[in-house]
């Protein structure tokens, strides 16, 4: 009976020091206390509770009831969206890409310089940003927008904030960040098109450049893709491994964002020529 206990504690302690190394001596000192960084349950929570919501509790909730306006609350969020993404960029050229960092190689600074921890908080804020943007999915259940929550929406609003939260916990400057830079800006033109669409019937004419957005988001992985594939040539006291993450992920959401292009635009016109045609 000793034996087992003596084992049982033995393995209770294996993994006790497996955690502390994996989540506390691996991780950044100095984002490691911030909030929802330093354990990942919280995390984990919100994205558990995030994907029943949208396939299971939501959906079985809307089932019988019409439709959520809510035509303000976007108007409100989309607004915020495109600040928060215009604070971002803004941060990641000023405190990085356009002053200090190498665009071929950079590592992060680890110290606790102003300049370093400016990064850090950048990171931080990309991080809880990702988070906020799960309430896209969350309005297009409450909207019975059900068109919209295909493979692709779900997987990116998936993804994003597990490699964020990653970024910041352990990594929190340096090469990896291009992608936040690109993306904020992405989003900026992104939250701006959503941002006139939910005001109303009235500005849909200004929204013709919907496709040139898929566009411009195939452009990010193409700029992503060869930034970090440069980790192959250059010793960059950067992490390589994250190449084998970030390499596959930018060509699965390529392909996914071009499909998508395809299915919307090419074969949707093709099919709106055909039936001109025979008319």
């Amino acid at each position: 009976m000793s034996t087992l206990h003596n084992t049982t504690n033995t393995s209770q302690s294996a993994i006790v020091q497996y955690y502390d190394y994996l989540f506390v001596e691996l991780a950044d000192p100095r984002t490691n206390d911030w909030w929802l960084i330093g354990n990942p349950l919280p995390g984990i929570f919100i994205m558990v509770s995030y994907l029943l919501f949208v396939l299971k509790i939501g959906p079985n909730y809307m089932k019988n009831r019409k439709p959520y306006e809510m035509k303000n609350i976007l108007i409100v969020y989309n607004f915020i969206q495109v600040i928060v993404s215009m604070w971002l960029f803004q941060e990641a050229l000023d405190g990085a890409w356009l002053r200090r960092y190498s665009w071929k190689c950079q590592p992060v600074d680890f110290s606790y310089s102003p300049e370093a921890m400016r990064v850090a908080r950048g990171c931080y804020i990309y991080f809880i940003a990702k988070l906020t943007e799960l309430l896209d999915t969350v309005f297009f259940v409450l909207r019975k927008k059900d068109n919209q929550i295909t493979f692709l929406h779900m997987y990116h609003h998936t993804v994003m904030p597990l490699i964020s939260w990653g970024c910041t916990k352990y990594y929190p400057g340096g090469h990896g960040t291009f992608i936040g830079f690109i993306n904020s800006f992405v989003h900026i033109i992104m939250y701006s098109y959503y941002l006139l669409a939910a005001l109303g019937p009235e500005f849909q004419k200004y929204l013709w450049w919907k496709k040139y957005i898929t566009t411009l988001q195939l452009s990010q992985f193409c700029i992503a893709f060869l930034h970090s594939f440069q980790l192959l040539f250059y010793d960059c006291d950067y992490p390589r491994w994250t190449m084998y993450f970030i390499l596959p992920n930018a060509i699965f959401f390529y392909y996914l964002f071009s499909d998508f292009y395809r299915k919307a635009y090419i074969e949707q016109q093709t099919q709106m020529k055909l039936a001109l045609k025979k008319e």
